[in-house]
């Protein structure tokens, strides 16, 4: 919560004119809610879940796009004209936000073969054991399993370079032990 509506609440006032810190970027987020939903809250299985999502995270990313460390045809021309505070801007906007429920259940068989990957790979070790993640590290926990697979695989096939451990990570799963972790990990958190 931001400091400024803290103070007005406990104070019981209403700020009338107070500032809306996010003015500067409110065009660029009327775009990122075409795909990634309003507020963030994907419910596309093809685009990932921003709502909560880790600051830190959301703002390299953005800065990989437009130096097209991390490359993709829609995200890299969005982020190739955008400014250093609007990439925080968005990233702080999108991190405030809740992070929804996507109600997706894995298989037996995919939270088995899951089960197995992520305990002989190092996911929790940056993940951490719930897969919310941590400042540079992205949340996992109830992302699409579709948009999570193709991540994974993106990874494994080096389409993906902006984090060279994942992909030597994900070169050593298999395309079954993929679809299992990204459907554990979509599950986890759902109700």
């Amino acid at each position: 919560m931001r400091l400024l509506p803290l103070v007005f609440a406990l104070l019981g006032l209403t700020a009338q004119a107070e500032e809306d810190v996010f003015a500067p970027v409110r065009e660029q987020l009327q775009t990122c809610f075409s795909c990634h939903g309003e507020e963030g809250a994907s419910t596309n299985p093809e685009y990932p879940i921003l709502a909560g999502q880790e600051f830190y995270y959301l703002y390299v990313q953005l800065k990989d796009y437009k130096s097209g460390l991390r490359d993709n045809p829609i995200m890299g021309p969005m982020a190739s004209g955008l400014e250093k505070a609007e990439m925080k801007l968005l990233a702080e906007y999108f991190s405030e936000q809740a992070w929804p429920s996507i109600d997706y259940q894995a298989t037996p068989e995919q939270r088995q073969i899951a089960l197995s990957s992520i305990s002989a790979g190092q996911c929790v070790a940056c993940h951490l054991s719930g897969f919310e993640g941590n400042s540079r590290v992205p949340r996992a926990a109830g992302q699409h399993p579709q948009y999570l697979e193709l991540t994974l695989r993106n990874f494994k096939t080096k389409a993906r370079n902006n984090s060279p451990s994942k992909s030597s990570l994900m070169g050593s799963m298999s395309d079954e032990e993929i679809v299992g972790v990204a459907a554990y990990l979509g599950a986890l958190g759902s109700n």
